[in-house]
């Protein structure tokens, strides 16, 4: 095996001094130094010599594998130092490269013109805690105590009586415990829900709540109100349409729906194949809820609505999948 690593090592010498470029010393590397090249198959073969020989043999290789990594990384210096005088590394007589920019995400997006629009119309924007109290999330808007929205199935627990809100509702009630009416607020944020992920849902999403307190506020005001944020957001050629409806905290309740923009009123898996799609849920606000933030039912009334921004999203964009929203994919994201 001595004579074969001298022979190795000759060859290495004579290979490196006919290279002239950074690719030819490439070439001179996998055959020689790569983990398939000739050097490393010398220490596979150590292991079928017998054991006393190992220890010099051993010593042999190492060497020589110590001396064509030096030999190479000079030759290596040489040719990039070479190549740098020439002026092959750079050009600048090229067009410099602009930094690629970054985009707001599309929910992101869709989140803000829907807060300018009800900024417009005289609203202002409330937060609220993430994590909450089964007081504020259910109790005080009037969810009763066998409600299936208490389910573990539905709601995630923290604790006994904490949970990650499922709808930012709770805002209302804190936002009307700290301000005598007239309150007109809307409330963006995550909601978290125990669901399967699907085309159409997610267990994490964003909604957005609002509320309108005052004296003498009319179901027609509220109507007034949607209609003129949709027709804003999406144009004034939609259809719409509002629905009866249940909500612990309204009464009377509503869901208004749009058509389609995906399929055009056609069907699809979107819209369930009825060609609508709801864009949210609206109603009076209950007599009970005003009790619990400490309003008196008898001298005023008001209404509260809310809405999923992904679905929003889905809709502005023509995008048939929620999922996508959150698969990072920079393919989909950079078109925003």
């Amino acid at each position: 095996m001595e004579e074969v690593a001298q022979r190795i090592r000759e060859e290495f010498l004579e290979a490196l001094q006919q290279v002239q470029t950074l690719q030819e010393l490439e070439n001179v590397r996998v055959q020689f130094l790569a983990r398939s090249g000739r050097i490393p198959q010398l220490f596979d073969l150590l292991k079928t010599v017998p054991h006393e020989q190992k220890p010099c043999l051993g010593r042999i290789l190492n060497e020589l594998r110590s001396f064509a990594q030096e030999r190479f990384d000079e030759r290596k210096r040489v040719l990039e130092q070479s190549v740098y005088q020439r002026g092959e590394s750079l050009d600048v007589t090229l067009p410099g490269r602009p930094k690629p920019l970054g985009t707001k995400h599309p929910v992101t997006q869709v989140m803000e013109e829907i807060k300018r629009i009800f900024i417009g119309m005289g609203f202002s924007v409330e937060s609220g805690p993430e994590i909450e109290s089964d007081w504020y999330n259910f109790e005080a808007l009037n969810f009763p105590a066998d409600h299936p929205a208490r389910d573990m199935q539905d709601t995630i627990f923290i604790a006994e009586k904490i949970l990650l809100r499922t709808h930012t509702s709770p805002v209302q009630i804190r936002v009307m415990q700290k301000q005598a009416p007239p309150v007109r607020a809307i409330m963006p944020g995550w909601t978290y829900r125990n669901e399967a992920t699907s085309a159409r849902s997610l267990v994490a999403f964003h909604q957005i709540e609002g509320l309108f307190v005052d004296r003498r506020v009319t179901f027609a005001e509220l109507k007034g109100t949607l209609v003129a944020f949709a027709k804003q957001f999406y144009g004034n050629s939609i259809q719409y349409r509002f629905r009866p409806s249940f909500f612990p905290f309204t009464e009377p309740s509503a869901e208004m729906d749009i058509t389609c923009y995906i399929c055009g009123g056609k069907g699809c898996r979107i819209c369930k194949y009825s060609g609508w799609l709801e864009i949210c849920g609206a109603g009076m606000v209950h007599p009970n809820v005003f009790r619990s933030a400490g309003y008196d039912p008898e001298r005023v009334t008001g209404f509260a609505f809310g809405m999923g921004i992904e679905r929003i999203a889905l809709l502005r964009y023509n995008i048939d999948d929620i999922r996508i929203l959150y698969e990072n994919d920079v393919r989909f994201l950079k078109q925003f």
